[in-house]
């Protein structure tokens, strides 16, 4: 069981998927429950986090926090409906959108953390680095589908790690355990990689979102921690 590239029509034109795309059914019944798994604790652990950050959080905090969850719910959503759907044209605007809303969900997920440093001046510099890199990668996987795709994987690892620039700052101002969770849910992300590009295993495709998963709970438990546990 390996590679595989896959040509499908497109307004007169053929397009090749990159990857593979030979799931037994097994395997896409396992990866299948895996992001159910993953939105069915997005949704229950976003809402409660949205509950009680109302209380806790200022109004750019929350507006911050919101757009999180809603990028999480939404990133592993796609993600669902492009891994189940059949190799057709439809799969691949769906390869284009679940490619892009990582980058989303990278942002997305820097923007509540970056809203708790005290030196506005860094945060703001951090924040438009991110969202100006996020939003590149996005064009990119938008208008230039199936290009740059071994390319975009190390410039997603690039700007999740970017805070390390800034990590002295972060140490300065968030919460230990906050700094941890974040920590370990990036070692989640980064270590699924493995997963992703070792396209030959069975079941990689199952292990490379259980580790999203995993990574985007930490996250979100970070979230909780430092928007609300720490403030009570």
């Amino acid at each position: 069981m390996g590679t595989s590239s896959t040509s499908i029509g497109t307004g007169g034109r053929d397009i090749s998927f990159g990857g593979r795309f030979d799931y037994s059914r097994g395997e896409l019944i396992a990866d299948g429950i895996v992001h159910a798994i993953g939105i069915v604790l997005a949704i229950s652990a976003g809402s409660i986090l949205l509950a009680f950050a109302f209380f806790h959080t200022g109004p750019w905090e929350y507006v911050a926090a919101l757009f999180y969850v809603v990028s999480l719910v939404g990133v592993l959503s796609i993600s669902l409906a492009y891994n189940m759907w059949p190799v057709s044209p439809a799969k691949w605007i769906l390869r284009r959108l679940d490619h892009a809303a990582i980058f989303l969900l990278i942002a997305g997920t820097y923007t509540p953390i970056l809203a708790q440093l005290d030196d506005r001046a860094v945060a703001s510099t951090m924040a438009l680095v991110v969202w100006t890199a996020a939003a590149i990668g996005i064009a990119v996987k938008l208008f230039l589908p199936g290009r740059f795709d071994r390319l975009a994987v190390a410039f997603y690892l690039a700007i999740g790690w970017s805070g390390v620039v800034v990590a002295q700052r972060l140490v300065e101002t968030l919460p230990a355990t906050t700094l941890w969770l974040l920590a370990a849910g990036g070692a989640a992300y980064s270590g699924g990689v493995v997963f992703f590009v070792w396209q030959r295993l069975r079941f990689q495709n199952a292990a490379w979102h259980a580790f999203v998963v995993a990574g985007a709970g930490l996250h979100l438990a970070a979230m909780m921690d430092c928007l609300v546990i720490d403030r009570l």
